[in-house]
């Protein structure tokens, strides 16, 4: 009984793995505005792919205690085809201002990219940290 558990909760473990999205993990941001940058965790939350500020650096490369630190910079993005991801949105500490965002995965790249009615805005390249 429990090997066969043991098996279970292997399996159960291995297909979570496989069915997780390309984009989850660890991400380091572009510097802002400001010249702070951040690293922002991005998995599932409620349906969608979201990001959370985990550590931020100042213009030297010191980490210091953002006020932002574990807050979302990205919600409620779906997957769409080619690597890409939108219908959520982005928030921008530097400007306060959030918006509809859109993503471009590749490979240990992730282009940025938000836009309020016809202003975007490049969020840069950021690079996969794990």
């Amino acid at each position: 009984m429990k090997k066969t558990l043991l098996a279970a909760a292997a399996a159960v473990l291995v297909a979570g793995q496989a069915l997780a999205d390309p984009i989850y993990g660890i991400w380091a941001t572009i510097p802002d505005d400001n010249g702070n940058s951040g690293q922002i965790r991005i998995e599932a939350c409620d349906g969608g792919i979201c990001g959370t500020l985990i550590k931020s650096f100042d213009s030297s490369g010191n980490e210091y205690a953002s006020p932002n630190i574990g807050r979302l910079m990205i919600w409620d993005m779906k997957p769409r085809n080619g690597g890409t991801y939108g219908g959520g949105k982005v928030y921008s500490p530097d400007r306060d201002q959030t918006y509809a965002g859109k993503l471009k995965l590749n490979g240990d790249t992730l282009t940025v990219q938000g836009c309020v009615l016809v202003v975007c805005r490049d969020g840069g390249v950021w690079t996969r940290v794990e």
